[in-house]
């Protein structure tokens, strides 16, 4: 399997405003660039689209150490999805799971895909190359949601 080493970013200008998502994938020696953004939407749908934009990215199975600075992206993919999914997308509060297309969408290529992924959270930042990267991307995400590249 290729090893694939995939930092990934959400941003938005507003909670909800314009938002944005970035992706630096690097395998080997090297390294892609992804990033893109939506009007009204929220700095959490931006993080999940990180993560599934990334993974859509991929065009075999690999061996995937993903980093991100959202721990409502780690902990509901790892943790709370299992419950949600039990409870027919509802929390423990019985409440709707909130984006809940994007986690369906999210479970769907984790289940399908065929990658073996180490869920890895990193502080936001904190000098993190890989993720001061990711997150430069994600605000272009959102320069590119209002027009302006």
């Amino acid at each position: 399997m290729n090893q694939v080493v995939i930092y990934t970013d959400g941003a938005c200008k507003g909670n909800p405003g314009p938002g944005g998502w970035g992706v630096l994938l690097q395998a080997g020696p090297h390294t892609k660039e992804l990033f893109g953004g939506e009007l009204g939407t929220t700095n959490n749908r931006m993080e999940l689209q990180a993560v599934i934009e990334a993974l859509r990215a991929l065009k075999r199975p690999c061996d995937v150490q993903l980093f991100l600075d959202s721990e409502y992206v780690r902990k509901g993919i790892t943790e709370w999805i299992h419950g949600w999914k039990a409870k027919g997308w509802k929390t423990a509060s019985k409440q709707p799971v909130k984006n809940v297309e994007l986690w369906q969408e999210l479970d769907a290529l984790v289940a399908t895909a065929g990658h073996r992924i180490e869920w890895r959270w990193v502080k936001g930042h904190a000098g993190d190359p890989g993720n001061e990267k990711a997150d430069e991307l994600a605000n272009k995400g959102v320069e590119k949601a209002l027009g302006r590249i």
